[in-house]
């Protein structure tokens, strides 16, 4: 046993006093936080520096007018989507509630046109859409410009599951039924 003599329960007392001196109380009011009523709506930066990259890329990416002709069927199908749900889309099976029409857009109009319109989907929920690209008569090269872009546009696009060209009574050729993932 040593020799060291055990602090009395006064002592603690009187130590925890000396290490009070000076300090106040909080009243009750001073430690209540009130949260705002309405927090802000986060920013989805990341997602919004991933579209500017995606769009800089399609802007930038070469087009080979040779890679699909005006009469060629568009079909696109995202890994891991059943090929019943193609087959669906190819007979026009899902409600479209929304179409974008890019006749007399050029390139740059016609991408910026498709992601606020794909943005616009997926805010609203509507998983399946039209999009009219034409079949290239007008172009001055007599070739589908659009339909190349929109084909290549829409496969880097993460919130497009599938498309195909549309039967020939929605425009054929000349349009696609789009399948968007929704959110939630």
């Amino acid at each position: 046993m040593s020799n060291q003599k055990k602090p009395s329960v006064g002592d603690d007392t009187r130590l925890f006093r000396e290490a009070m001196k000076g300090v106040r109380p909080l009243r009750l009011d001073e430690n209540r936080f009130t949260p705002p009523r309405h927090p802000p709506s986060p920013l989805p930066r990341q997602r919004e520096a991933d579209e500017q990259r995606v769009l800089h890329e399609m802007m930038t990416a070469p087009v080979d007018f040779a890679e699909v002709e005006r009469g060629d069927e568009l079909l696109f199908l995202r890994e891991g989507i059943q090929h019943t749900v193609l087959r669906k889309l190819r007979r026009g099976r899902f409600s479209r509630r929304l179409e974008l029409d890019l006749h007399g857009m050029t390139v740059p109009e016609a991408q910026r046109a498709i992601a606020d319109f794909l943005r616009l989907c997926q805010t609203e929920g509507i998983s399946c859409a039209r999009i009219i690209h034409g079949k290239g008569l007008g172009s001055r090269q007599q070739k589908p410009v659009l339909k190349n872009q929109v084909n290549h546009w829409l496969r880097r696009r993460d919130e497009v599951l599938a498309f195909c060209s549309a039967r020939p009574e929605d425009g054929g050729t000349g349009a696609l039924y789009v399948l968007i993932r929704t959110r939630g």
